[in-house]
């Protein structure tokens, strides 16, 4: 792997928004660790695609590291001998515990809360603004009976589900608080690809989710998580990130990163003034309204003809030619 070395990764996520670099639960801590290691990349944004469970991925040249084999991106990395940066604590019982805690229990509460436990709108605006409202909104339905067969609920448990889903999570988030303390990093004062994968789910969880998240409220609640996650944030993240997030994916000033402390994340947007609308405007708004709603009815009667013929859907979960889930 030599050559690869020699080389120049480039880095394929999902598009950057909430003030971060990419916003997909999955891609953000990829990211996060090859901006540990100080490996230079560039970082492109994959917007056709979104259900792809390739993404994300890192290339160079020839070779390809996928999100779906060898149990990730960042185990090709350090498997292939690219980037690894836990040579010396991948055999330490409790670094294997913690990794484990992090990659079950908080990513099974953020696949909740996303496409479970909230309105929608972040998953919305980090999958699909970019594809017509029609396929966004069916890519949409489709992932949640998808997230539901994976956390396993049904109508029967989704109540008792729920419950533990955020039990674990508390526990594993003061078992996480315990071990730092007032740390740097989880292990041996440096960077793994534990302390990637959780910050990526704390920067995830504290911009990324809505106000009202209840999984966002128990991150809170351990201050000395949250300080960690703003410390290594602007360490990693916000010095020098204009040299790898694409100038022309920038978002717009309302996502732009926040600054400040903890305190900021639990603070409101403020409202913009607002205007008074034109004639013209308002028969677009009223004629755009009427076609929303006829493209809903559709895709709910498609949606209603494929969950009622067991056959139909068979077919549509092993086309593997189709559409992929999302991790």
């Amino acid at each position: 792997m030599d050559e690869v070395n020699q080389r120049e990764l480039t880095l394929v996520t999902r598009k950057a928004c909430f003030g971060l670099p990419t916003a997909c639960p999955s891609c953000l801590p990829v990211y996060i660790y090859l901006r540990f290691a100080r490996v230079p990349f560039d970082l492109r944004y994959n917007l056709i695609h979104p259900d792809s469970d390739q993404i994300p991925y890192v290339e160079s040249g020839a070779y390809v590291a996928y999100n779906n084999e060898k149990g990730g991106v960042i185990e090709s990395l350090k498997e292939d001998g690219i980037v690894d940066l836990d040579s010396e604590v991948h055999a330490v019982p409790e670094w294997i515990s913690t990794k484990s805690m992090i990659d079950s229990w908080l990513a099974d509460a953020v696949m909740y809360e996303l496409w479970l436990g909230s309105d929608g709108n972040s998953a919305h605006k980090i999958y699909y603004s970019d594809l017509p409202w029609p396929i966004g909104k069916f890519l949409y339905f489709k992932q949640i009976r998808v997230a539901k067969q994976q956390l396993g609920i049904t109508k029967d448990n989704a109540e008792r589900r729920e419950e533990e889903i955020y039990r674990r999570a508390s526990i594993a988030y003061g078992a996480l608080s315990t071990r730092i303390g007032e740390q740097s990093f989880f292990f041996e004062n440096r960077p793994t690809s534990l302390d990637a994968g959780f910050l990526g789910h704390a920067l995830f969880t504290l911009q990324a989710l809505p106000e009202t998240s209840v999984l966002r409220g128990k991150l809170l609640a351990h201050s000395n998580l949250v300080q960690y996650a703003e410390k290594l944030k602007m360490e990693f993240i916000e010095a020098g990130s204009s040299s790898s997030v694409p100038p022309h994916h920038s978002e717009p000033s309302s996502s732009a990163p926040r600054q400040g402390g903890p305190s900021n994340w639990s603070s409101k947007p403020k409202s913009k003034p607002k205007r008074e609308k034109t004639e013209e405007e308002k028969t677009f708004r009223r004629r755009a309204k009427y076609f929303l709603v006829t493209q809903l009815i559709a895709v709910l009667v498609f949606l209603s003809l494929l969950s009622g013929s067991d056959d139909a859907e068979v077919e549509f979960d092993d086309d593997d030619d189709g559409l992929n889930y999302i991790d």
